[in-house]
Order: structure tokens, then sequence, then C-alpha cells
């Protein structure tokens, strides 16, 4: 009896151990990035550090094998992304490539992860079509996009007065449908657009698109742009004296660092929509400084995104017991999203991640209590009424 106890316990271990099956014998994650360009500060080295916080968090291995973190400039170039996620995916080894700021870049590398077999995790990249007329059922998008930051943008400026804008638009993708989706909700909403400017990305002077915007006599400018791009448009725009004309200056993609960059006294007053903020809770401060202690800034929502998509992907292949993208992709769907900045998220076949979105107020210097205390949250908005509905959908992994 004791002999058969034994054979079955033996048997049961072995075909645990044959079940759990990680590609190469390590999990390797690629947080592809921009460590140099005008993306930096919001994505760039404090996602390496989150990806890192993940791991250490989860553990150094997954069903018994080691998770390794790599890391590479993207530079904000289309070409250069697509090469490196490439040589990643087909030389390297890399399992899943993680954050990813530019949704030009992100398009590719999205469209790359499916032909490969592969899993992308993009924090970085806004455009909401990643999810809608071009979604994969190997992509995650985790942290914000398009919609979700016009619509609950658009429709608190317009409560309080904005009806007619004026866009200065950065002119690549993400610009494209960040304009794009705002006016959407504008004109919905009973607001116009009166017109709006393109410029290029890392533009240092915004001058002739401020003067612009002013000449316009829109009640509202909104920054469809995003890094130091938004910090420079909204800094000079301040100079010409657009606010003190009366204009109201939206950021539609504005972070920590941003509002850091510009300072409370420009800053101030000014509308965003965030998917985090470090001083939430006792458990986000906690996590933030830890953060803070190694990058000297308090975590963006991209990074914090980082962390929690590595988290979540990292519980699925541990419930999947494999690596195996498609299994593993199902197990992140079937997973409630809990990590310290998300709770009761939730995987949608079209690789949107539904989770609460929050409505924040640069605060007046006045109002600032300690260091990073910039935003005040005026509203939690449900991840259901953020971000685009099923009805909406082109996904056509959603008329399954």
């Amino acid at each position: 009896m004791k002999r058969q106890l034994l054979a079955c316990v033996v048997l049961a271990a072995m075909t645990s151990a044959a079940s759990a099956q990680i590609s190469d014998d390590v999990v390797r994650i690629g947080v592809l990035t921009d460590l140099s360009s005008w993306g930096r500060d919001n994505s760039g080295p404090g996602s390496v550090e989150a990806a890192k916080m993940a791991v250490e968090e989860f553990g150094p291995t997954v069903l018994g094998k080691p998770i390794e973190i790599i890391s590479a400039d993207h530079q904000m170039k289309v070409d250069v992304g697509t090469q490196l996620a490439r040589g990643w995916f087909d030389n390297g080894k890399v399992d899943a490539v993680v954050d990813i700021p530019n949704s030009g870049i992100a398009i590719a590398v999205h469209n790359l992860a499916r032909d490969r077999n592969k899993i992308a995790l993009l924090s970085g990249p806004g455009a909401s079509s990643l999810t809608d007329d071009l979604c994969s059922p190997n992509t995650v998008h985790f942290t914000y996009d398009t919609y979700a930051l016009s619509k609950v943008t658009a429709s608190a400026v317009i409560q309080g007065g904005g009806k007619s804008w004026y866009f200065i638009t950065a002119d690549y993708a993400f610009g494209h449908q960040l304009e794009q989706d705002a006016t959407r909700f504008i004109k919905e909403m009973g607001g116009t657009v009166l017109g709006g400017v393109r410029h290029p990305t890392n533009t240092p002077d915004f001058s002739s698109f401020a003067l612009q915007a002013q000449n316009s006599k829109a009640d509202v400018v909104a920054f469809a742009n995003a890094g130091q791009d938004t910090d420079n448009a909204i800094k000079q725009s301040g100079e010409f004296g657009l606010v003190k004309g009366g204009q109201k200056l939206v950021g539609l993609l504005m972070f920590d660092t941003d509002v850091h960059a510009i300072g409370l006294q420009g800053a101030q007053g000014t509308y965003l929509t965030t998917a985090s903020y470090w001083n939430m809770d006792d458990k986000t401060r906690a996590w933030s400084r830890k953060f803070f202690a190694s990058q000297n800034v308090m975590p963006t929502m991209i990074q914090t995104g980082v962390y929690g998509s590595v988290l979540h992907y990292l519980k699925a292949i541990k419930a999947a017991g494999t690596d195996d993208p498609a299994k593993v992709m199902a197990k992140m769907r079937e997973l409630p999203i809990e990590d310290t900045f998300v709770h009761g998220g939730k995987l949608r076949e079209d690789g949107r991640v539904i989770r609460d979105m929050y409505l924040a107020r640069v605060k007046k210097p006045s109002e600032s209590k300690e260091p990073w205390d910039y935003l005040e949250i005026v509203k939690t908005v449900k991840g259901e009424d953020a971000f685009r509905p099923v009805s909406e959908s082109k996904c056509p992994l959603l008329k399954k």
C-alpha cells in the first residue's frame, strides 16, 4: 500500500513537471521603451524599474524557471522599434514585449507579436484603434487609451463651460486618434471644434501654434500630444497669455512628470484623466516611494501600468502551468486584475483592460502640501463608463 501511494505521488509530481512548460527554460520579458527622446520621463528607465518591481513582488521564478527583464531604446522611431522587436522575437527568445510608448511603434509591434505568436503588453501607447479595428488576440492594452482620455476629460471641461475648442496636435498616429476621439465627444455634448494645427514630434518652439490657437478665440485649447511636447506647448501658451486672456488649457494626455516640468504655477487648474496616481492610499504611497528611491520621480500611469501588466502576465503563466501564448492569454482574460493600482480590472477579448479611470485637477501652489502633491482626484469613472463599449467596437474578437 505504501509503495502504491509513493508511486502515485511520484507520478503526480512527474505529471505536474511535464505540464509546467516554459519555453527555453526562462520567461524573458523585453521592455521596449524610450530611453533617449521626448517620452523618456513618462516611461523610459522608470518603465524598466517598474517591470523589475513586478518581478520582485511576484518572486524571482515562475513554475520553477527564472524571469529575465531586458530593455531597449526604440528612440521614438518606428523602424528602430520594429527591428528591435523582430530581433527579440526571432533570435532573442523574448516571450513578451512590454510598454512601447508611441502608438506608431506600438501598432507595428502589436502586428508583429500576432504574426510571431508572442504577447504584447502595452502600457505606453494610447491609440484606441489597437483594441478596435486593429485588435489582436495576442495584445493587452493595459493602461489608458485615446477613447477614455477624450471622453472623461472632454465631458468635464464642457460641463464647466468650455464649449468651443481648438487643437494643437502631434502629427502621428496617437495625436490623430486623440483629436478624432475628442472631437466626437465634444460634438456629442454640444460643443464645437473651431480648428486646429498639427506639429512634428519633439518640437521646441510652439510660438506660432500658440498664436494660432489664441487667434481662434476658442474657449478651450486642447493639446493632443505627449511628453516634452505637452510641457513645451503648455508653458509657451501660458507665456503668450492664453490663460490670462480667458482661454482654458487642456492636456488630453498629461502625467505627474509633465506637471512637475511645467510647475504648479503654470499648470494649476488644468483638468486631466489618469489611470493611477501615487497619492491615492497607503499602498500606492508605499510602492511609489520605493520607486522614487531609485528614480527620483514619482511614477506615471505608464510606469504603474508596466508594473501591473508584467505582474498579471506572470500570474497567468503560473495559473496556466505554461508560457504558451494562447493559454496565457486565456488565463489573463479569466483572472481578475489586482495589483497596487488596479482593483477588479478585467481583460476583455479585444485586448482592452477595463479598469477605473480618474478625472483629476492640477492643484494651485497653495493647495500642495508636500513634494509631488500635484493632483486632486475629482471623480472616479468606472471602466465600463470610460472605455469603448462592446456595442461600438469593430473588433471581430468581440463578435464571436
